[in-house]
C-alpha cells in the first residue's frame, strides 16, 4: 500500500479538530483561536477550501462571540468538511467459509 500525503494531512486535521471537540470548556479563548489558526493554514496550505472557510469563520465567531455552542457546530462542520476529502475505501464483505461436510445437515436415525 502506498502512503498518501494527503490522507495524513487529512488525518491530522481530524485528529485536531476532535482534539478541540473533546477539551470545550477546559480552553481559553486565546488558545482556542490559536488551534483553529492552526488549522486554518494547514488547510490553506493543501488547497482545502471548505476546511480553511470554516475555520476561518469560526475565528470571526471566536472573536465576536468568545466562547459557547457555536464553537461545537463549527467544529462538527469542519470534521464534515475534512471526511468529504477522504477517499472512500471500498468494503468487501467477509463470507464465512464452511466446509464441505459441514454444509450439509446429517442424517441420525
Amino acid at each position: 500500500m502506498r502512503h498518501d500525503p494527503k490522507l495524513a494531512i487529512l488525518a491530522d486535521l481530524m485528529r485536531r479538530v476532535d482534539g478541540l471537540a473533546g477539551q470545550r470548556g477546559h480552553l481559553s479563548v486565546a488558545r482556542l483561536h490559536d488551534e483553529v489558526d492552526q488549522i486554518r493554514h494547514i488547510a490553506r496550505a493543501f488547497h482545502l477550501d471548505d476546511v480553511e472557510g470554516l475555520a476561518g469563520t469560526l475565528e470571526s465567531a471566536l472573536s465576536l462571540h468568545g466562547l459557547g455552542p457555536v464553537v461545537l457546530s463549527y467544529l462538527d462542520l469542519m470534521r464534515d468538511a475534512i471526511t468529504s476529502d477522504m477517499p472512500v475505501a471500498d468494503i468487501v464483505p467477509i463470507i464465512a467459509h464452511r466446509p464441505a461436510a459441514a454444509a450439509r445437515p446429517t442424517l441420525h436415525a
